[in-house]
This record gives structure tokens, sequence and C-alpha cells, in this order.
């Protein structure tokens, strides 16, 4: 179609000249034309896929590969399993294996989506291509669909030049794309781009050559159509969640092989109090704990420099904000009656406390997990609620009364509560939240916090002078290791 239109417009233009008319309005059309296919085709808008040639990007940059990726053991064998099909292809065509043609990657982010795709194309000796679902979405119809066919084949003819079997297609964000059809009412080129992403996995216009497997990533796989994660589309979905501690341990190694790491550095401790970390969190926190060593002008990463670097990825950088002597005391006995209260209701929780400004918080209490736990008792959830309660018990016990200091902590005190109702662990037994008249589902989150903040005061009641006193050292040194504060209780218990 584009060498007819080039013809006809050469040949318009000779006619022009032939007749003795002015070309000009034609060469201007011709202009336009010729532009508006740019900007369709990404020459213009800058829109070009990532062409990674055998997975690297640059010659002598390393390849990379399932070792590369830490924390993610389940979801790894379980993407090994499915690339086995492509690896040994000769074995699947024995047993009648039908060769996949889809893999999504479903998880929170920062959990290693894109580098699991870059290692299967490693695994398989692929040429891999990576795109996001954006890139194909534009406000004039039938751009997306051209993309995607114009993706599907720079795979096949990248393979074909390099004599490569497979090619790779990570997809990110795949869900702009692929979302449940209708419900972009006046817009179809969502779906016009979703349906021609259809055809061009089930194969129907592949024909010969290399095969393409889709790799696609999301942190929402409920938001994709139900026509898209069908068996022969997307063959398998592969969860990608947040490391446990020993995935954690195991990033953490990877991400300081090659960093000069002080004696005192325990990656087993990072590990156990970076629960709920992502593996772009722990990235981020070697990364962090080394400008901190480099601020310094110190050649090796000691602990202190992780344990900053932690609470800089948790709350933010130290801002300048300076309160009041008042108001500074106020934040380090409040910061203190949770760390008591945290302590005495679980020991050894408390890993620093911290009356600096970080973010839209004047002081901090971080505390370390014993070992990760994905279940939670009343009794447990009623101490967390005692530990949110115990920072305004403390200003009331200490100062006289309390302040605003404390709303945040008291929203997590109501949510909490709420949870141990809807989940059938309060007096009312099993609820249905929905049913319960408003009255009664009120009273039994009040009762929770009432008995809770009684719990709390009579805990405090009898170490007011110790969290007055700690107060003074706090303010004076900023932050307080959890060891330090421990041995300063224990003192007096």
């Amino acid at each position: 179609m584009r060498d007819i239109a080039i013809g006809a417009g050469v040949a318009g233009f000779v006619f022009c000249l032939a007749a003795g008319y002015d070309p000009t309005p034609l060469i201007l059309i011709g202009g336009l034309v010729a532009a508006f296919e740019l900007m369709l085709s990404g020459r213009i808008t800058g829109r070009r896929f990532e062409i990674m040639e055998g997975t690297r990007r640059q010659p002598g940059q390393p390849k990379v590969s399932f070792a590369d990726v830490g924390g993610q053991e389940t979801a790894k064998r379980e993407l090994v399993e499915a690339l086995e099909f492509i690896k040994n292809e000769s074995g699947a065509i024995k047993l009648g294996i039908r060769p996949l043609r889809g893999i999504l990657l479903s998880g929170p982010p920062g959990t290693g989506k894109t580098l699991l795709a870059k290692a299967a194309a490693t695994y398989t000796d692929s040429v891999f291509i990576s795109a996001s679902g954006s890139e194909f979405i534009e406000m004039y119809a039938g751009v997306g669909a051209k993309r995607i066919r114009e993706l599907f084949s720079t795979a096949k003819k990248r393979a074909a030049a390099q004599g490569k079997k497979n090619a790779v297609i990570f997809l990110d964000e795949i869900d702009v794309l692929g979302g449940v059809r209708g419900k972009h009412q006046g817009h179809l080129e969502y779906d016009q781009t979703l349906n021609q992403l259809l055809v061009e996995m089930d194969g129907l216009r592949s024909g010969e050559g290399p095969r393409v497997l889709v790799i696609g990533a999301t942190n929402r796989s409920d938001l994709l159509d139900a026509a898209l994660l069908r068996p022969g589309r997307f063959d398998r979905v592969v969860g990608v969640e947040l490391p446990d501690r020993e995935g954690r341990r195991r990033i953490l190694e990877i991400h300081t092989r090659r960093k000069p790491l002080a004696e005192d550095v325990d990656l087993d401790r990072l590990a156990a109090e970076t629960f709920h970390f992502s593996g772009a969190h722990l990235e981020s926190l070697a990364n962090e704990a080394a400008i901190m060593a480099l601020r310094d002008g110190r050649a090796t990463i000691t602990m202190g420099d992780f344990s900053e670097a932690m609470e800089k990825v948790i709350m933010g950088e130290r801002i300048d904000r300076k309160p009041e002597d008042s108001e500074l005391r106020r934040v380090a006995i409040h910061e203190l009656g949770h760390a008591t209260v945290g302590e005495i209701v679980r020991k050894g929780s408390v890993a620093a406390v911290t009356v600096s400004s970080r973010g839209k918080a004047l002081g901090y209490v971080r505390q370390s997990p014993e070992a990760d736990s994905y279940l939670e008792t009343a009794g447990q959830l009623r101490e967390r609620i005692a530990v949110c309660l115990a920072g305004a018990v403390a200003e009331e016990l200490a100062l006289g009364e309390r302040s605003t200091g404390a709303m945040h902590d008291l929203d997590q005190a109501v949510e909490i509560a709420r949870k141990i109702v809807n989940a059938g662990l309060s007096e009312l037994g099993v609820i249905s939240e929905p049913d319960i008249p408003r009255d009664k589902y009120h009273d039994a989150v009040v009762r929770i916090i009432s008995e809770e903040e009684q719990r709390v005061k009579s805990i405090l009641r009898s170490k007011t002078d110790f969290v007055k006193e700690t107060a003074d050292a706090l303010i004076e040194s900023e932050r307080m290791d959890g060891d330090v504060f421990r041995a300063r209780l224990a003192a007096v218990s």
C-alpha cells in the first residue's frame, strides 16, 4: 500500500509539471501524509521497542540469568518448567506437547518480574524484546493494533537474522492493553489493540519461522480480559510474590557481592528486619547504605549505614524541620511510649527509636519481627493495638494531655480492631459486617480499643519516670539503637 501511494504521488507530481500546474499543494498534502505515517510508526514520537541482542544491551555486558534473581525460588522453578518445553523442543514434540505461547508473571511491584523475563530469554537462547502496555495505546484508532503487528514481526525478523529458533516478547504492565473489553466506552482503540494481541498469540498470522513466546507482567491480573488468560494464550500464570526471609537474605547477597562490607554487617539480621521488603526495596537499601558510607568518606559499609538506609527507605530522607524544645520532648516521650510497650508485649521487637524528622513523621520506632508471619491471632492483633495507643497514653501520663501527633496511630488501632471483629475474633463471634447493626459493630470496636488502652495505662504508669529520663538521652543523641534501649529498660525492670 505504501509503494502504491508513493507511486501515485510521483505520477501526480509529474502530471502537474507536464500540465503546467503548480505542484505546491500536492507537495504539502504529501508531506502531511508522510508526517502522519511517521507518527503512527513511532519514528517521530520516539516509540521504539527495546531490543536486547541475546539479552544484552551492549557488547561485553553480562547476560541476566536465573542465578541473578534472588528470593523467587518457587517462581523460578515454575518458569523453568514451562521453558523446558521450548528448550527441549524435540522431547516436547515426541510427547505431543503443544508449545507454550504465553506466560503471565503476576505480583507486587519490585519483585523481579522483568528480571525473570530477561533470565527466561537467556535460558532459552532467545532474542528479547521489551515493551510496555502504554506504548500501544494512542488517540488514533488502529495505531495500537498496527504496533502489535510490528512487535511480533520485529521479534521474528530479529530471531531469524541471529539464527535463533525463539524470540521472547516481554510486555510490562500488560493490564493497560489487556483489560476487560467493553469498559472503555466511546474509545475502541483499547479493544482493537487487545483483539490484535489475541490474534497474534493464537498464531493465525505467524506462518513459518521462529517461535514467539509472550511474557506478560502485571500487578493486577484480576483486571485482564478472560480471553487473554485462557489456555492457548497465557498458558501459565506464575505468581511473583514478596520474598520470604531466606529470599531476602539471598537478594541482599546479590546486591552486596560487589560492595566492601565491614565485619559488623549481619545479612541475616538485615533479612529479618526487612519483612515485606521487595527486591527493589532491598536493592535500594544496599545502594543507600553505600551512598552513606561514601558521604562519610569511609572505605567500607557498616551495619550503621544499613540501619540508617533502612529508615530512609521506609520513611524517606531526613528533613530540616526543627520542632521547638517542648514539642521535641513530646515527640521523644511519644515514641518511647511505643517502644516501651512494644518491648514489653514482645521482647526484642524494637530495632531503633529516633526523633529525627523524616517525611511527615516527627519521630519513628522501627520494629523487627522475630520471623515472617502470615497469620495473626486475636492476642497478636491486640498487642499491635496496644503499641499503637502507647504513644498517646505516654504523652498523657508524662505531660498531662495528648496531642494530634497520635492521629495516625489511632487510625491504625481502629483498623486493627475492625479486623478483629470482621475475622470473628471478638465477643460477637462470626458476623457479617454489612448486616450487623452499626451501633453494635461500633460498640465492639470501641470496647476492644478501651480494653487495650487500660492495659497500656497499667504498663506505662510504672514506667513514666523511665520514659522521661530516656527522653532526655534520646533528644541528645536523636537516635537510639534497640539494644541500647533494651539495656536501659532492663535496668529499671
